[in-house]
């Protein structure tokens, strides 16, 4: 006990460890995996406090209030809702202990240290993150380009330049913004980042 309360003090219960697929039923994390809908665990970082699971589909973190509580607080990230931007990683100094790396989902900021005999395990995770960014901007872009000819569409048709009754253009319009933007948001609203992690994650 005593040794726990020292590596809390020492902040050494911060620094992870990057979990193998072999124990991924042992962490408190694959309770919460959607694996009734086909969600995976790709990489998973644990601290004596915290667990940083990633998945296809979301980040699932399991907080720990300290590293002698066994109080736990459960927040999942959507990547669908939560955009990924903002990442780096920090490499140890001579005397480091850790490596850092930092991002921001949706709103929220992360920054994870992990031991820095796990530094090749995180530059995976690195290039999974920045190629998720990259992804996700580009969609964004693309989505806001397709929201931008939609809406000339529209103003096309409200302004007279359709030779349809104004009922007639109203219901063809809402008709056609509808499986339009279905479509739209099966080309740039990614659900599922697994070839990500799949092309990038070497477990």
């Amino acid at each position: 006990m005593l040794k726990k309360f020292a590596s809390d003090a020492l902040g050494l219960s911060d620094i992870g460890k990057v979990i193998g697929p072999q124990d991924y039923d042992k962490t408190d994390s694959d309770d919460y995996v959607l694996h009734e809908i086909g969600e995976k665990i790709y990489f998973l970082i644990k601290t004596r406090a915290d667990e940083y699971c990633f998945t296809n589909l979301a980040l699932i973190h399991v907080d720990g209030d300290s590293a002698v509580s066994k109080k736990r607080t459960l927040r999942r990230y959507e990547y669908k809702w939560n955009p990924i931007s903002n990442v780096t990683l920090e490499t140890a100094g001579t005397i480091d202990l850790d490596v850092e790396i930092k991002f921001t989902i949706g709103h929220t900021p992360f920054s994870i240290d992990i031991s820095k005999n796990e530094l090749d395990k995180v530059k995976d995770l690195y290039k999974a993150l920045v190629e998720m960014e990259r992804i996700m901007k580009s969609n964004e872009k693309y989505m806001q380009f397709a929201k931008d000819s939609l809406e000339y569409a529209q103003k096309s048709i409200s302004n007279g330049m359709s030779q349809s009754s104004p009922a007639e253009s109203f219901k063809a319009i809402a008709e056609f913004s509808n499986e339009w933007l279905k479509d739209a948001n099966k080309k740039y609203a990614y659900d599922d980042y697994g070839s990500v992690f799949e092309l990038f994650i070497n477990n």
